[in-house]
């Protein structure tokens, strides 16, 4: 079955146009205590999630950790948006998986060195991408369009200002 993107998202570039307020969003999750403190669930849209730490931090290695989330949201960012742009583009592709991959070191979590940063010190995304039929120029096309539009990938390369607020509850 063919999916006509076109089609799908005429109505709502239309209405972005018309009223451009209207396509901005806001996402959201919230994570929640489970009983034990190395994991948590996380609802996201509607659904939940379960989390813990790494096992290099004391977690099972059962479950996905934070930076595990956030290499699945770049991936599925990045094969989503390629799949739409070859899909708009009309590149001929037979395939398209996606795979994300970061280091970081353990010892800044876990506070025994100052030396070790807290968080991923390089994330590498790699599109593989079978498309036979597809010409140089197409392909570089959806390369360059895909990186443009991943909203992820973007937000990663260009990090957005982040704010924390703490709320004491019950006083």
């Amino acid at each position: 079955m063919s999916t006509d993107l076109r089609e799908i998202q005429k109505p709502l570039k239309e209405k972005y146009r018309n009223d451009p307020g209207s396509s901005k969003i806001t996402l959201g999750a919230k994570a929640s205590e489970t009983g034990t403190p190395i994991a948590c669930s996380v609802d996201m849209a509607g659904h939940v999630y379960e989390a813990e730490a790494h096992a290099g931090a004391g977690g099972t290695g059962n479950t996905a950790c934070s930076g595990d989330l956030l290499l699945g949201a770049l991936a599925a960012c990045a094969q989503i948006t390629c799949q739409m742009v070859a899909t708009a583009m009309k590149v001929p592709t037979e395939s398209i998986e996606v795979v994300a991959e970061g280091d970081f070191d353990v010892a800044g979590t876990l506070g025994i060195s100052k030396e070790a940063p807290v968080g991923f010190e390089n994330i590498r995304l790699r599109l593989q991408i079978q498309a036979p039929e597809a010409t140089a120029d197409q392909i570089e096309a959806l390369h360059e369009k895909t990186e443009q539009y991943c909203v992820i990938a973007q937000t990663l390369a260009k990090p957005p200002n982040l704010e924390t607020e703490w709320v004491r509850e019950g006083e």
